[in-house]
């Protein structure tokens, strides 16, 4: 007679199943997603046999006993599992050795990644210092003076310009007037862009010079009497002390470039038998490019001062100030044209009063500079 089943037996049974399955699953959530599968197909198998098992248990030859059925489904079952775990122990590893490698790639391109920044990061730097140690149109003026570091408060372009004038240009008709040609402007702006300390070249035209005086005085951001000083300078237009003791508010190198502007205008207005320019002529003239109220969108001269250096249609750092005065339209053929003036805006008048009685006034209101090369 068949021996009655083992209740100890069957629990044994059944939790080395389950337990063998459980940890074949914790194998396979370890190794990642593909591992898993593969375990879960070994803790089916599993249970397939386990199942059939208790199909067969049912139907169990008489002179077989329980505890010999076990025996023999435990062996077949032990070396299966055997294998799975192996076999999930190896998949375990390879994962293992792929996730380093991929860390370790991922670690070399973010490595690679950091350099390309730092490197782009130390050009532009560069670029940005090239450009601010020698960009002089569209700069505030105190930070080219101090940047030139020439022992002057006035920028190098305009002493350069001055000093030409003097020496061969005063006598020229309708000097500061006449526009200069456009091409030779192009070639001058990219060469104090480029080096504030150069010297002008030999033959150039003293008209072009008075252009491209009058161009950096139309690029700089502030003018030179400065926004705040404007109310007080157009109230005082008709007291030469008033005007001594307000010019004194400004920045030393604002005054003292106001000083030797109005000085050359002083020594150009006494050839005016010769040059058609007296005081009010050159007051007209720059009283745009160095008095305007803030907020003013420009004037139709200083408008027409940056139209005419109007840079052609390309990519540019727009970060740098200097970039719209680097290069000119070439293909414009039209860019030297006038701007229509039907609808400009009337003439500041007392602007042009202040900087006219700058220049015929200059020696008294100017008595304590040390520019005394134009008196």
């Amino acid at each position: 007679m068949p021996l009655a089943e083992s209740p100890q037996w069957r629990r044994k049974a059944t939790d080395f199943f389950s337990t063998s399955g459980f940890k074949l699953k914790q194998a396979g959530q370890s190794a990642g997603d593909n591992i898993a599968d593969a375990a879960g197909k070994v803790g089916s198998v599993v249970k397939t046999r386990w199942a059939v098992f208790q199909e067969a248990r049912q139907r169990r030859p008489p002179g077989e006993t329980v505890q010999e059925r076990f025996i023999t489904a435990a062996a077949s079952t032990g070396v299966l599992l055997r294998k799975g775990i192996s076999e999930t122990k190896e998949k375990v590893v390879v994962g293992k050795v792929k996730v380093e490698e991929a860390a370790k790639k991922t670690a070399d391109k973010s490595k690679i990644i950091l350099n390309s920044i730092e490197r782009w990061q130390k050009g532009v730097a560069s670029t940005d210092a090239k450009v601010s140690s020698s960009g002089v149109f569209g700069v505030p003026i105190e930070a080219t003076v101090q940047r030139e570091q020439s022992g002057k408060a006035v920028p190098l372009v305009l002493i350069r310009c001055a000093d030409y004038l003097v020496i061969s240009g005063l006598n020229n008709e309708y000097l500061f007037k006449s526009e200069g040609d456009r091409k030779v402007l192009q070639q001058l702006v990219s060469l104090y862009n480029e080096d504030s300390g150069a010297s002008l070249p030999e033959g150039v035209s003293p008209i072009d010079v008075g252009a491209l005086m009058k161009c950096y005085l139309a690029s700089i951001p502030e003018p030179l009497t400065t926004f705040p000083l404007y109310d007080e300078l157009k109230d005082a237009r008709v007291s030469i002390p008033d005007l001594r003791n307000i010019l004194k508010k400004l920045p030393n190198v604002n005054y003292m470039t106001l000083e030797f502007v109005t000085a050359l205008l002083l020594r150009v207005s006494r050839k005016s038998s010769l040059n058609k320019m007296d005081s009010r002529s050159l007051a007209v003239e720059f009283a745009p490019l160095i008095m305007w109220r803030q907020g003013d969108a420009g004037t139709d001269l200083r408008n027409h001062l940056k139209f005419t250096l109007k840079p052609p249609p390309k990519i540019v750092d727009t970060t740098s100030n200097t970039a719209t005065w680097d290069l000119l339209d070439e293909d414009d053929e039209d860019a030297s044209s006038q701007i229509p003036l039907d609808d400009a805006s009337p003439p500041d008048y007392s602007s042009i009063e202040v900087i006219q009685c700058l220049i015929e006034h200059h020696n008294a209101i100017f008595t304590d500079t040390n520019e005394t090369v134009w008196r």
